[in-house]
């Protein structure tokens, strides 16, 4: 093998082993076929269910999903004291369990097309060889409010600590950079059908 092949290959390998410095699996999700979701031009983040030891996992996520729809720039989403109230105003104790009327109900009460409500099934440090590095995985779905019907779901998850961190101390992702991720690989899903 001559010298040029010998850096080449070299290089190459270097660059593979920089991209996989975080891990993560792409999302699994569905996405209705037969809607316009060209149509939906403003939604609802409800809480999400912490199904974690973190207490305030749940609403961290919210906020960055939030952020990140309206970053995106697919919808506008409404102001979570809105949704709070009129959670309030259907006597609507859990997201978790809503039925295909409430669903309407809110799509009335806050005039928005859709509403995103999942959970936050980890969201904590893991252990990974000689380092912890975070690790998050959230499930979204979003509900059309003229049918009640689900019409997107994904689950995402990502951890902060890949090959580089694992066995040659590189830095691993912080918390935050780790859920940013989580939560744009989840966006992305439904930004390539708009």
């Amino acid at each position: 093998m001559d010298l040029v092949k010998k850096y080449a290959l070299t290089g190459m390998l270097c660059l593979l082993l920089l991209g996989a410095g975080c891990s993560s699996s792409m999302p699994s999700f569905h996405i209705r076929q037969d809607v316009d979701f060209g149509f939906i031009k403003r939604v609802a983040v409800l809480p999400l269910n912490n199904l974690t030891s973190e207490r305030f996992a749940a609403e961290a996520v919210r906020e960055v999903l939030i952020s990140e729809l309206l970053a995106s720039g697919l919808v506008d989403v409404v102001v979570p004291g809105e949704v709070t109230a009129a959670l309030d105003r259907l006597g609507i104790r859990s997201v978790s369990s809503l039925n295909t009327e409430q669903i309407k109900a809110l799509g009335t009460a806050l005039g928005v097309q859709a509403v995103i409500f999942g959970s936050v099934e980890q969201f904590g440090l893991v252990r990974m060889g000689n380092i912890s590095a975070p690790n998050v995985t959230i499930t979204l779905m979003m509900a059309d409010t003229g049918s009640g019907s689900i019409i997107w779901s994904v689950t995402s998850t990502g951890v902060g600590g890949g090959f580089m961190a694992r066995h040659f101390g590189a830095r691993t992702e912080t918390m935050s950079e780790t859920l940013l991720r989580v939560v744009k690989d989840a966006i992305r899903t439904l930004a390539e059908y708009r």
